[in-house]
Order: structure tokens, then sequence, then C-alpha cells
């Protein structure tokens, strides 16, 4: 009998069946018993499969009275939405999430999204300072960033990015997609949560205005608005939050004033920046502000003939690595993590398109059970890794 059968129409004729099989002998009644039984557990099976992710995310924060929704260091739009989805699931089941983070919200257009949408997140430094031992992991798949992060055993993570990192009870890792808002837009929607008009005051199971706003910037961010790394799931999702989007907020956050660091950053890169074939590097020195790397990155990317890039700068210690690509042959997550594989305690990754890494100045001096390395050397090793040598 196919499985399908087994939850309707198939599974109330198996049921005549087997009772008029039993009429046949009281030796037979056992076998019929067992048979229901096995037909009930299959048909179980099969709702249970059919459930939506959404809703078994749902009925888990119903579980339990307080969450921490956490989003991963220094977090972007696309993780702060995400726990805006997060968060607004848990409440409507009755259920405290806060939304914390570790790092800093330094980019302009993270502070803008922070801001416009008048969002209220926590910042901390140790496993200690996570409101509940109950987490739910957003964007990202494993807990990192902050003292005692290898003790946090979230039962819930929710990301797009590759990555080994399971919750304890649910995961949904898509890495085809472009964005993790879209997955959390999904999960609304298989739910019945309908986006209201922007000017309207949402109601029980309907979509803020704030929380499609915010989704759908996220998509776009994390997606250079809809142009790289796309699946048809963000279309989709970006189709089903439309309506509810406020154009005025979307704007503002879309068009923050820029810090004149970000700009004297990216011009540093420009002129400092070192050429081979198709790939470029530049390093831009000391920094304020770090998610002004990024955002160089991005500008020498536009450079005529470059296809990949990469940009370090320093802070506090730390050489900040930011990754580019638009060449199929560098996988630039890939590209990175191959390039630092020899410094202790060094990390970097990412995806096809973009990638990030830090490494201990001290560590790339020598500390540790290595000889050290130079940013000269680094930056062959890059330039190694890019060209696939590596």
């Amino acid at each position: 009998m196919p499985l399908a059968a087994a939850g309707g129409v198939g599974l109330g004729a198996a049921v005549d069946t087997t009772a008029a099989f039993a009429l046949d002998g009281p030796s037979l009644v056992a076998v019929a018993v067992a048979a229901l039984v096995a037909l009930g557990v299959v048909a179980w099976l099969v709702a249970r499969l059919r459930r939506p992710k959404g809703a078994k995310l749902e009925r888990l924060l119903a579980a339990r009275d307080e969450v921490s929704v956490l989003m991963h260091p220094n977090p972007d739009p696309d993780a702060m939405a995400s726990a805006m989805a997060v968060r607004t699931l848990a409440e409507s089941v009755d259920t405290d999430a806060t939304m914390q983070y570790t790092g800093q919200i330094r980019h302009q257009e993270n502070r803008a999204f922070e801001t416009v949408l008048d969002l209220d997140f926590e910042r901390v430094e140790d496993a200690s300072e996570l409101t509940s031992k109950e987490v739910v992991l957003v964007d990202h798949n494993t807990p990192r960033g902050f003292s005692g992060a290898d003790s946090v055993d979230p039962f819930a993570v929710v990301d797009h990015h590759p990555g080994e990192g399971t919750g304890s009870e649910f995961t949904d890792v898509r890495t085809d997609n472009g964005a993790c808002a879209t997955i959390c837009a999904e999960y609304f929607e298989d739910l019945g949560w309908d986006p209201i008009d922007p000017d309207d005051e949402a109601g029980p199971e309907q979509l803020p205005t704030d929380l499609a706003t915010g989704l759908i910037y996220g998509i776009q961010a994390d997606t250079k608005h809809l142009t790289k790394g796309c699946s048809a799931a963000e279309f989709s999702a970006a189709s089903y939050l439309y309506e509810g989007v406020d154009e005025d907020m979307l704007d503002r956050i879309a068009n923050p004033e820029v810090d004149a660091e970000v700009l004297e950053v990216k011009a540093r890169a420009i002129t400092n920046r070192e050429v081979r074939n198709a790939f470029a590097f530049a390093n831009v020195g000391d920094v304020n502000n770090a998610d002004a790397i990024p955002q160089a990155a991005d500008e020498l990317l536009r450079l005529e003939g470059v296809t990949a890039v990469v940009v370090a700068g320093e802070k506090d210690g730390t050489v900040h690595l930011s990754g580019r690509s638009r060449d199929d042959r560098v996988h630039m997550g890939k590209t990175l993590r191959a390039a630092v594989d020899d410094i202790p305690m060094a990390e970097a990754g990412g995806h096809a398109r973009m990638g990030g890494g830090q490494i201990s100045l001290d560590h790339m001096e020598g500390l540790g059970p290595s000889t050290g390395m130079t940013m000269p050397e680094l930056t062959d090793r890059l330039f190694d890794a890019m060209s696939g040598d590596i």
C-alpha cells in the first residue's frame, strides 16, 4: 500500500478489510490488532513527515517558557531579521524570547536596520549572560565569538551557511538558499500568516509590517538585491512578503549616512591594491570599524578586470579578512580556509561568493606550534589559494 493512502481513504479500507479478516476466527484477532496498530503508526509517521518545518519549530517553542535567540558575531540584516522572526513566532505561543548577539553592530546599514525597526538586542560576552539555556541559533550553526561558546547546546538551528552544527531537537540548514530570512518567511507562509497593509495593526497570525520589512531587507542584503546567490525560494519569499512591506522604512534602512572612515578604508583598498592576473589583494592597515573591511572588498570587486578580491585590516590585535568572488573558479570560503590553514587558531570560511576570516597577530608572529607568517607571505598564500594552487 502506498504511504499516501495510509492517511486517508486507503486507511479506512484497510481497517474494514482487517476487521473482516478478524471475524474469520478468534485465532486471527491478534494478527488483526497488530495490523491495525502498524497502520496507525504508518499514518502517524506520514503526517509527521508532512508537517511543515515552521509548525515543528512553533511546537518546540511552545514547550518552553523562555528562549535566547542568538545571532552570529557582528550580526547583519539577515541575522537580525531571522532573530525577529523567531522571536515573533515564540511570542505567538506565549514564550518569552530575547534576541542576543556577540561582537558589535557597527556597519551603518546594520545600525540603521536596528534603529529604524526599533529593535531591542542584548549584547553578550559570556555564555552565562544568555537569558536562557534554551537557545535557538539563527544565521549560523555553531555558537562562537564569546567565552563559553563551546558549552552552549542549541535545541534549534536555522541557517543557510555550510557547517556541521546542529540543534538537539531541530535543524533546518539550507545551503542552497541565499538568505536565512528566506527560510523564516517560509515558516510563516506555511503556518498561514498573512502580511498586512503597513497602515494596519497586526492581529493573531498576521505578519507585522516591521517583520515583513525586516525579512525582505535581510533577503536583499544577503543576495545583493536578488542578483547573487539566489534560489527560487528568495523570489517566492519576496512575493509573499511584498504586501506587508513599509517602503519608507525600507528606504531609510537601505540609504543610511556613510561613516567617513568607511570611505577612507575604501580609498586605501583601491590605492594599496595588488593585482595578479584577475585577482586583487589590499591591506588597509589599522581600522577602528572592522565592518569597513567587507565594504572595501565590495568596492574593490567593482574594478574592471578583477574577478576575486581579498581585503585585510587590523583591529585590536586581530587581522580581519574579507573576500569577494564573481569568478566561478574561486570559491571564496574555501579559498580563505586554505590560506590560513597553517596559522594556529585562525578562523575562515563562507560561501562561494563571499567569505571572511580572523587571525590573531600573535599567532601570525609565531605564537604556538608554528613559525609564524608575515603579511607578504600571507599575501602570496591568498593569491595561490585564489589561483587554486593550495
